[in-house]
C-alpha cells in the first residue's frame, strides 16, 4: 500500500516514515499543502495521512480538493484538536477517517490498513489467490498452509499482484505502488524482487511474466 504522509513537524514526519516503512507501507512525504497536492497529481496513492494545520495550502483545503478529485485516495486527517466539532468538520470536508494528536502508532497502522481495504472492491484482511495467502494485518504469507518468509518489499509486491485479482500488473505500476519517490525508474530491482518472490513462493510457479506487459499471479511455467 502506498501512503503519502503530509506533516510539517520534521521529527514526527521522519518518525512516521520510518515506522510505517517497517510496517510494510511504501511511504512518500510532504511538509506543506502545495507539495501534497503536487505529489497526488503525479502518484496514485492509496491513502493520504494529512495533518490539518500545515503551511501554505491549509489541510482543510487540501482535503476538499482531494475529495473532489476522481479516483481520489482515502484521506486520514490528523489534528491537534480532539474537539467533536473539529472531527465532524474534517469528515464533512471529505476525510475518510480522523485521528487526534497525540495518537498511538498502532492505531494509525490499523486505521491505514482498514482504509486500504476500502476502495472500489472491499478486500478482507486476508487476500488469497489459489494457494497463496497474504494476511494484511500480520504481514504473513502462506502457500498451501506453509509459512513463507518474505522481505517487506516482496510482501509489498505480492500485495499489489494479489489486489490485481489475476490481472497483469506492469513494472511501472509496481514501481508506483511498492517503491517510494526516491526509486530510480530505470532500476532492475523490480525484476530482481519479482524473481526472488517467485522462487520463495515455490513451484508450481505462482507468478507469470507476461512479455512486454508485466506480471500476474497464476502462472505455472518458470519465467525470468
Amino acid at each position: 500500500m502506498r501512503v503519502l504522509v503530509v506533516e510539517d513537524d520534521a521529527s514526527l514526519l521522519a518518525a512516521l516514515r520510518h515506522g510505517l516503512t517497517l510496517e510494510g507501507f511504501t511511504v512518500d512525504t510532504a511538509s506543506d499543502g502545495a507539495d501534497a497536492l503536487h505529489a497526488v497529481e503525479v502518484t496514485p496513492f492509496d491513502v493520504v495521512v494529512l495533518d490539518r494545520d500545515i503551511p501554505g495550502v491549509h489541510g482543510d483545503q487540501v482535503c476538499a480538493i482531494l475529495a473532489s478529485t476522481p479516483d481520489a485516495p482515502s484521506i486520514l486527517m490528523l489534528t491537534a484538536s480532539s474537539a467533536l466539532t473539529q472531527r465532524v468538520s474534517g469528515l464533512e470536508l471529505g476525510a475518510d477517517d480522523y485521528l487526534p494528536k497525540p495518537f498511538d502508532f498502532s492505531e494509525l497502522v490499523a486505521r491505514l490498513r482498514a482504509l486500504g481495504r476500502r476502495p472500489a472492491v472491499s478486500l478482507p484482511p486476508v487476500i488469497t489467490s489459489g494457494a497463496v495467502e497474504l494476511d494484511l494485518f500480520r504481514r504473513t504469507v502462506r502457500r498451501d498452509g506453509a509459512s513463507i518468509r518474505l522481505t517487506r518489499k516482496e510482501i509489498a509486491v505480492l500485495e499489489v499482484l494479489l489486489r490485481a485479482d489475476g490481472g497483469v500488473v506492469s513494472a511501472e505500476r509496481l514501481l508506483e505502488k511498492a517503491w517510494d519517490e526516491n526509486a530510480n525508474p530505470f532500476t532492475n530491482s523490480i525484476r530482481v524482487t519479482v524473481s526472488s518472490l517467485r522462487k520463495k513462493l515455490g513451484q508450481p510457479w505462482a507468478i507469470e511474466t507476461v512479455p512486454g506487459c508485466g506480471y500476474r499471479l497464476g502462472g505455472t511455467e518458470p519465467t525470468k
